[in-house]
C-alpha cells in the first residue's frame, strides 16, 4: 500500500495539567474523507490543532507525507500543503471578501496564480463573487464558512482539516456545506472533518474513528460505524434507523 498522506503515532498533548489526548494514532490516506466523532471534550478539536500546530504535541509524532512535522510551525506546515480550517470561521473582519480569499492565498507569489484561484472559489461560491467587495462581518453565518472554506482552498491544500463546518447553521446550509465538502473530495482533495452531526459526516466519509477523553475506542469504516447498534445508542442518538443529530463535536 502507499504511504498514508497523514499519519499519526501516538500523540499526547496537554492544555497545562489536562491530558487532552492520551495517544491516539490513526491514518489518512489521498483521496480520503476520514472523520473524528465523539461528545464534547472528547478531544476532536485539540487533535486537528495538533496536526495543524497549533497545539503542540508532548508525546508521539505526526507525519505529513512521510516527514514529521510534530515540531512544525503552523505556518510552515500549512506551506506543506495541509490547511486547516477552525472551528469559528475566524474569518478577517473589516476586510473585504476578496481581502481575505488573497490572505489564504499567502503562500502563492504569482498573481496571475491568485487571481485563478479566486476565480475557481468564486464559481465553487457564487454568493462570495456577488460578495466579494462586501465587508465580511456583514456575510451571513454560511456564507462566512463558504469564505473560510474558500479561503483555505487558496493555497491547493492537499489536506483540508475542517472543524465543526455545519456549527450553527441552518438545516439547508448545512445540506449545502456537506455537499461542497463532497464535491471537493470528489475533485481530489483529502478531507480530516470534525462535525458535530456524526450520522452526516459518517456519509460523507470513508472512514471514521470515535474518540472518548482523548482516546480512539472505535475505528472502522463510516458505513459500518454507522449501522453499529452499539454505536449508535452511545454517539448517534438512537439506533441505526435514527435520523436526528448526532452527538456534539
Amino acid at each position: 500500500m502507499t504511504e498514508p498522506l497523514l499519519k499519526v503515532e501516538g500523540v499526547e498533548t496537554y492544555y497545562g495539567q489536562i491530558h487532552a489526548l492520551r495517544g491516539i494514532g490513526f491514518e489518512v490516506r489521498r483521496g480520503q474523507v476520514v472523520t473524528l466523532l465523539g461528545a464534547n471534550g472528547a478531544g476532536k478539536s485539540t487533535s486537528l490543532r495538533t496536526i495543524s500546530g497549533l497545539v503542540p504535541a508532548k508525546r508521539g509524532r505526526v507525519l505529513f507525507e512521510g516527514e514529521d512535522i510534530t515540531r512544525v510551525a503552523a505556518h510552515r506546515i500549512a506551506r506543506l500543503g495541509l490547511v486547516h480550517v477552525p472551528e469559528g470561521r475566524r474569518i478577517f473582519r473589516g476586510m473585504s471578501v476578496e481581502e481575505n480569499l488573497d490572505l489564504g492565498g499567502f503562500t502563492v507569489a504569482e498573481e496571475e496564480v491568485r487571481r485563478r484561484r479566486r476565480e475557481a472559489a468564486y464559481a465553487m461560491f457564487p454568493i462570495l463573487a456577488e460578495r466579494r467587495a462586501s465587508d465580511s462581518s456583514l456575510l451571513s453565518g454560511g456564507e462566512q464558512q463558504m469564505l473560510a472554506i474558500a479561503r483555505a482552498l487558496m493555497s491547493e491544500p492537499k489536506l483540508l482539516l475542517l472543524d465543526e463546518p455545519s456549527m450553527g447553521l441552518a438545516p439547508r446550509l448545512v445540506q449545502e456545506i456537506m455537499r461542497t465538502i463532497r464535491r471537493l473530495n470528489e475533485a481530489g482533495t483529502t478531507v480530516l472533518l470534525v462535525e458535530q452531526n456524526a450520522r452526516m459526516a459518517l456519509r460523507l466519509a470513508h472512514y471514521g474513528h470515535v474518540l472518548e477523553t482523548g482516546r480512539i475506542v472505535l475505528s472502522g469504516e463510516a458505513a459500518a460505524l454507522e449501522k453499529d447498534e452499539s454505536l449508535a445508542k452511545a454517539y448517534l442518538g438512537g439506533g441505526p434507523r435514527n435520523e436526528g443529530v448526532a452527538a456534539a463535536g
